[in-house]
C-alpha cells in the first residue's frame, strides 16, 4: 500500500498534476467566483480586511496569501533551480567541460533575445498602427507596457521536460539539450529579474545587498566548518540573503539563488532533474562501506521538492486567476514573443554555433533543433512570475500578460501532435 502511494505521489510530481489542476481551478475560480479569488489570493486583499493579512505588514509589504506564496515559498522553487544549475557544473554535468555546452547556451542567448526582440518589435507596430490605442498612450503608460519585454524570455522547465520526453522519447538526446537550455534560460531570467523587476514603487537600494552578501558569508563559514545538514544555510543564511533583497527593493523570492551553491554537493552530477545521487548508483551498501553519504545538496532538494511540486497548485491560484475576458493585445504580444522568439531564436543561434565550430549533440538535426526551440515556449511558470512582478499595479495589463503566459501552455499539446505525427518520438537505443 505505501509503495501504491509513493507511486501516486511521484506520478503526481512527474507530470506537474499540482500546477496543471491550479491553473485549472484558478481560471474557473477567477471567472465564475473572482471576487472570492481576489478576496483569497489578491495581491491587495479583497474589500474589507483580508482573511490572511489580519493587519499585520513585514517590511512594508502586507502579509497576505499572495505575499506569503510569491515572496515566500517561490524561495524554494528558486532554490531548486538554482540546485540543478549548480549540479550542472559538477563534473560529468552538462556545464563541464564547458565545451559540451557551448552550443545550447549559444542557443539558450538566442531563446532570450529572440522573444525580446519580437516583443519589441510588435510593440513598436502597435504604437506605430494605433492598435488598442497604443499610439494614444502617455510616455508613462508606453514605459509602463515595455515593462513586459522579461515575460517571454522565460521557460517553464518541469512542463518542458515532460512535453520533451514526450515528444522524442526517454534517452533521446535533444531531452537533454532542451533541459540544459531550459536551465540556462532560467539562470539569465533569475539575473532578469534581480536587476529590471524590482519594487517599482520604490527606488533600489542597493546598499542593503551588504546583506545578501553577508548571507553567502554565512554559508560559506558552514561549508568551512564542513556542517552536513541542509538546513542552516537554507534557514540562518536565507532569510539574511531574503531581508536584504526586501530592504533594497528587489524580488526577495531570488534569496536562495546566491545561498545554494554554498551547499556541499555530490563529487559529480547524475543528470538534470534526476533525484539520484551517487550513493543511489553504488547502493546503501557499498557507499556505507566506503563511507560515502548523500550531500547537503542532494538532500535539499530531495527533501523539499514535494513541498516545491505540490505547492505551486497555490503558487497558480494565486498568479493564474485571470478572467477570459482579459484578452487583450498584450496577450497576443507575450504568445507570439514566446513561440515565435523561442522557436526563431533558438534554431537560428543553434545553427549559428555549428558553423563556428560547436556542433549539436549526435542524434539532433534541424528539425529536433527547431522543435527543441518551439518546445521552449512553453513559459507558463515562470511566465506568470514575472508578469506579476512586471506589472505589479497595472492588473489589468498583468491580466492580459498571463493569459498570454497561459496560452504558450497550449505549445505543449501541439508539439506532442506535431512530433507524432513526423515520427520523432523515440527509445532509448534507437537511432
Amino acid at each position: 500500500m505505501a509503495n501504491e502511494k509513493n507511486g501516486f505521489i511521484n506520478f503526481l510530481q512527474e507530470f506537474s498534476i499540482p500546477l496543471l489542476a491550479g491553473v485549472a481551478a484558478a481560471l474557473v475560480a477567477g471567472n465564475l467566483a473572482p471576487h472570492w479569488h481576489h478576496y483569497w489570493f489578491g495581491a491587495h486583499g479583497g474589500e474589507g480586511h483580508p482573511v490572511w493579512s489580519f493587519g499585520v505588514q513585514l517590511l512594508g509589504h502586507d502579509v497576505n496569501l499572495h505575499f506569503l506564496i510569491n515572496d515566500v515559498f517561490m524561495v524554494f522553487f528558486f532554490g531548486i533551480a538554482a540546485k540543478e544549475i549548480t549540479e550542472s557544473c559538477l563534473p560529468g554535468g552538462a556545464l563541464n567541460p564547458i565545451k559540451k555546452a557551448i552550443n545550447p547556451l549559444i542557443a539558450t542567448c538566442g531563446g532570450v533575445l529572440g522573444p525580446v526582440g519580437v516583443f519589441f518589435g510588435f510593440m513598436f507596430v502597435a504604437h506605430s498602427m494605433g492598435l488598442a490605442g497604443y499610439d494614444q498612450l502617455s510616455s508613462e503608460d508606453w514605459a509602463t507596457h515595455l515593462r513586459g519585454w522579461g515575460i517571454p524570455t522565460a521557460t517553464d522547465i518541469a512542463l518542458a521536460w515532460l512535453v520533451a520526453r514526450a515528444v522524442f522519447g526517454k534517452g533521446h538526446p535533444a531531452v537533454n539539450f532542451l533541459l540544459l537550455l531550459a536551465v540556462a534560460d532560467d539562470a539569465i531570467g533569475l539575473g532578469i529579474i534581480a536587476i529590471f523587476y524590482g519594487d517599482p514603487e520604490f527606488p533600489a537600494a542597493p546598499e542593503y545587498l551588504a546583506l545578501v552578501a553577508a548571507g553567502m558569508a554565512i554559508a560559506f563559514a558552514l561549508r568551512r566548518m564542513k556542517v552536513r545538514s541542509w538546513v542552516p544555510y537554507i534557514f540562518v543564511a536565507g532569510p539574511v540573503s531574503w531581508v536584504g533583497l526586501m530592504l533594497a527593493h528587489l524580488h526577495p523570492a531570488l534569496a536562495l539563488v546566491p545561498i545554494v551553491p554554498f551547499l556541499p554537493g555530490p563529487h559529480r552530477d547524475t543528470g538534470l532533474f534526476t533525484e539520484e545521487d551517487e550513493v543511489d548508483i553504488m547502493g546503501d551498501e557499498l557507499a556505507s562501506d566506503l563511507g560515502v553519504t548523500h550531500s547537503p545538496l542532494h538532500n535539499f532538494e530531495h527533501q523539499t521538492k514535494a513541498f516545491v511540486d505540490f505547492g505551486l497548485f497555490f503558487f497558480a491560484m494565486a498568479n493564474a486567476g485571470v478572467q477570459l475576458s482579459g484578452v487583450g493585445l498584450m496577450t497576443w504580444v507575450i504568445l507570439s514573443s514566446l513561440v515565435i522568439g523561442k522557436t526563431v531564436g533558438i534554431t537560428l543561434s543553434g545553427l549559428l554555433a555549428r558553423v563556428i565550430g560547436f556542433p549539436l549533440p549526435s542524434g539532433m538535426g534541424l528539425r529536433e533543433l527547431v522543435m527543441a526551440g518551439f518546445v521552449a515556449a512553453l513559459g507558463l511558470t515562470v511566465a506568470l512570475f514575472v508578469a506579476g512582478a512586471a506589472f505589479p499595479t497595472d492588473l489589468a495589463l498583468q491580466g492580459e500578460a498571463k493569459m498570454g503566459a497561459l496560452f504558450s501552455g497550449f505549445v505543449g499539446l501541439l508539439a506532442i501532435l506535431i512530433g507524432r505525427a513526423l515520427g520523432m518520438h523515440r527509445k532509448r537505443g534507437e537511432t
